[in-house]
């Protein structure tokens, strides 16, 4: 300690006599002189009188003019004598440190009797009657980002005398709070009496109960963020039994939700709990909006002024952002539809963006008929049956979409020659696809993974159906194929040389009979495989892991080409672009991340969910991506310049399935509260709600031609839904695409066309073929 005593030190100012503060510390201090003993009881310790001299050695005699710091020391040391005398040596620490008192001298100066007073003295008698108020206020001049000096008097409204700049303590040392972690927790001021907290909330929620049906419902929302801040609040500022008390009287009150968010905040009883929790700290960042209707808005500020609530009003003020709009206040049915996410619902303004969700037009080839397409075209009207389905599946389509963006917005891969011979074999198993719809449910071939014990926690499915790879807890990954035709690898470069490259069937020259196998294993990772996503063309994989990696692996060879280091924790998905060189992550580090197969760093950084980024996909056109999370919200992002276009809020827990639907207008999601949401991208709306699982559903896919969602999940079992009649009867007039009024029905068992139980296989991943039959798959989990 002897050492800061000769730093320049950044020393804490003293209020002048009259009780005010110089607005700022001197420019230049000059080096401390060594720390000595404290002053005599009552002391002003150096602080400057009228002229500028040292303050009086003896206290000044009571009298209008005098100044309040005597006591305020005096009170201030009987509160470290009563610390120190009930052992509560952290207490202490924290008091003298945020009061910026460092050195053992000044400690044991004062704790001396000469500075402290014998017992019944009046510094002995403040010992506990003044010790919770000083207490109060030290930690609110703390909380308000300063310093106060001993004996700084705090203003009438609670703000305290600032005394040195944030972040420093005198002597130069930095404080333990980094700088931005410390600005956000001075968020939580002492603003009022905390015994009060409770009749505040009390009151508020008995305006609530008594309000008329219409506003209830909207106003309720105030009760989970309310409750939140004041409860951190009386945590920050260490009254930790009013705390308590506060949290076991009100947190039953919350939806059920939240209730995920009442156990973190349970566990946050001391102000040192508050520094690193993640969770917390989302929530104090960023505001929390509720979306109001104005009558509703202009009823609670009114009630706030009359009650004179100022506490309330001012966590209103600070913490939340209320999204007004015109007309009628919404239903409890509206809004729980809509809430739930971590940070509340989005504004109307994040979905009002342009979006270009149309696909892309296709380029021209020509598709050599067989003899079965001729025999078809020789039938009458079986063309023009074909021709409609494949321009409402909305992928075959000669003329420019009019949602679509321009062609070469981004840039994507030129088609190389097996692409194209890859569409005329797609666009020929279209013309045998199956016209699904509730009359025509699909057939469902179920892959289970029989003795999994390595944990399979991904699987994916080639476009063509022809291959499945698994990955597992035990860091592999590993490719079967489901057709008669085995895996095999690319010969050796010595006995490549010895081919003749002209030939017509190269190709399949190239491949080494010897390696031929039903099913290959990759090694690499060291951790477990949480994502896997095959390459449009089939010949890359890439796999992702808690490793903090994203691999890329040769199909030709069976090797690990690429390793992507971008993420630092791990890794939970990711998924190639539908036209291939493009691919996306996300995880545990709370962003998404956009790739290139040849570029070793990330183009794109996606930020802003609150919580880990679970599930990615890409849109049908490849410009826009999809990320849900486990903060219970979905975001839709650009590609071309990294902006979050769409918010959609709705769903009660972590978000672990997403789907666009093949015209790239609507997008699924599902979750751990078992329920599948419908989203109208163009509009920014939920399109509707679909509620029958019991459990997470970890797996979304419509058929090719957009007619059927189907959905997988943890209760073992598949279901078909009628996605048509859902789009069809969404109402977008402006009045609904303005509020968000979305009227969802009541039962949305009419829309469910059927349900297929599984003996004990959770459902992880659903695939429809190109000619519309369903694949599902899981791992076999004995009870």
């Amino acid at each position: 300690m002897a050492a800061l005593a000769e730093e320049p030190a950044e020393v804490a100012v003293k209020p002048d006599p009259d009780g005010t503060a110089p607005p700022q510390p001197p420019p230049a201090a000059p080096p401390a002189a060594p720390l000595t003993p404290a002053p005599a009881e009552g002391e002003a310790a150096g602080a400057p009188g009228p002229a500028g001299e040292a303050a009086p050695a003896k206290p000044t005699p009571p009298g209008p003019a005098a100044s309040p710091a005597p006591t305020d020391r005096q009170t201030f040391l009987a509160v470290l004598q009563f610390l120190r005398r009930n052992n509560l040596r952290e207490s202490e620490d924290i008091l003298r440190r945020e009061a910026r008192l460092l050195g053992e001298e000044v400690a044991a100066a004062a704790l001396s009797p000469s500075a402290l007073g014998a017992p019944g003295t009046p510094a002995g008698e403040a010992d506990a009657a003044g010790a919770e108020a000083l207490l109060s206020r030290i930690a609110a001049a703390a909380a308000a980002g300063g310093s106060v000096a001993v004996g700084a008097s705090a203003t009438p409204g609670g703000a305290p005398v600032v005394a040195a700049p944030p972040g420093k303590v005198g002597g130069g040392v930095p404080v333990e709070e980094q700088p931005d972690v410390s600005a956000v927790l001075s968020a939580y001021k002492q603003q009022g009496d905390p015994a009060l907290y409770e009749e505040y909330y009390s009151g508020l929620k008995h305006f609530i109960e008594c309000a008329l049906d219409c506003h209830r419902a909207e106003l309720s929302q105030l009760f989970y963020p309310l409750f939140v801040h004041m409860y951190l609040e009386l945590v920050y500022n260490q009254h930790e039994n009013e705390a308590k008390s506060f949290f076991e009287k009100f947190h039953g009150d919350q939806e059920c939700y939240y209730q995920d968010d009442m156990r973190v905040l349970s566990s946050l009883t001391k102000k040192e709990h508050m520094k690193g929790n993640e969770t917390m700290l989302d929530f104090r960042t960023s505001k929390f909006v509720l979306r109001i209707s104005r009558d509703s808005y202009q009823l609670l500020k009114r009630h706030l002024q009359e009650k004179q609530n100022n506490q309330i009003w001012n966590i209103v003020q600070e913490h939340l952002y209320i999204d007004i709009f015109d007309g009628m206040p919404r239903s409890k049915q509206q809004i729980d539809a809509m809430v739930g996410s971590l940070a509340g619902e989005a504004k109307r303004e994040a979905n009002k963006a342009k979006v270009f969700f149309g696909l892309l037009k296709e380029p021209e080839i020509e598709v050599p008929l067989d003899d079965e397409d001729e025999e078809g075209e020789n039938e009458e009207g079986k063309p023009k049956k074909k021709k409609p389905k494949r321009d409402s599946m909305g992928s075959k389509s000669k003329k420019q979409d009019p949602n679509a963006p321009p062609q070469n917005r981004i840039p994507l891969p030129e088609l190389k020659d097996s692409d194209k011979l890859d569409k005329i074999m797609n666009m020929k198993e279209a013309t045998k696809r199956v016209r699904l719809g509730p009359e025509y449910l699909p057939s469902i071939c179920f892959y289970t993974f029989l003795n999994a014990y390595q944990g399979l926690t991904a699987v994916d499915t080639t476009d063509d159906s022809s291959m499945i790879v698994g990955g597992f807890a035990d860091s592999t990954v590993r490719v079967w194929s489901v057709t008669p035709k085995k895996l095999r690898s690319v010969k050796s470069a010595a006995d490549l040389s010895l081919i003749d490259k002209e030939s017509d069937d190269v190709l399949e020259r190239i491949m080494d009979e010897r390696t031929a196998s039903e099913l290959k294993i990759l090694y690499g990772h060291s951790g477990p495989v949480y994502g896997t996503s095959f390459s449009p063309d089939r010949n890359y994989l890439l796999s992702c892991s808690e490793d903090g990696t994203v691999r890329l692996w040769s199909l030709q060879t069976f090797t690990c080409l690429v390793g992507y280091k971008g993420h630092n924790y791990p890794v939970w998905d990711t998924q190639f672009s539908p036209y291939g060189y493009y691919f996306v992550s996300g995880g545990h580090d709370r962003v998404a991340r956009l790739w290139a197969t040849d570029h070793y760093q990330p183009l794109r950084i996606f930020a802003g969910h609150l919580a880990d980024v679970t599930c990615t996909r890409f849109h049908p056109n490849s410009n826009y991506i999809a990320t849900g999370s486990a903060d219970r919200t979905v975001r839709l992002w650009d590609v071309l310049n990294g902006n979050c276009v769409r918010i959609f809020t709705g769903h009660k827990g972590p978000i672990h399935s997403l789907a666009f639907s093949p015209n790239g207008r609507f997008l699924a999601t599902g979750a751990t509260d078992g329920r599948v949401l419908l989203w109208d991208i163009g509009h920014g709306l939920m399109a509707g709600e679909l509620k029958g699982h019991t459990d997470t559903i970890y797996a979304l896919r419509f058929s090719r031609d957009g007619e059927i969602l189907a959905s997988g999940s943890m209760d073992n079992t598949v279901r078909l839904w009628d996605a048509v009649k859902v789009f069809e009867d969404l109402e977008t007039d402006d009045f609904t695409t303005a509020t968000g009024h979305i009227n969802l029905p009541e039962n949305s068992q009419d829309l469910l066309l059927g349900t297929y139980m599984t003996k004990s296989t959770p459902v992880i991943h659903l695939h429809f073929t190109r000619r519309n039959l369903l694949l599902a798959s899981g791992a076999y989990s004995p009870q």
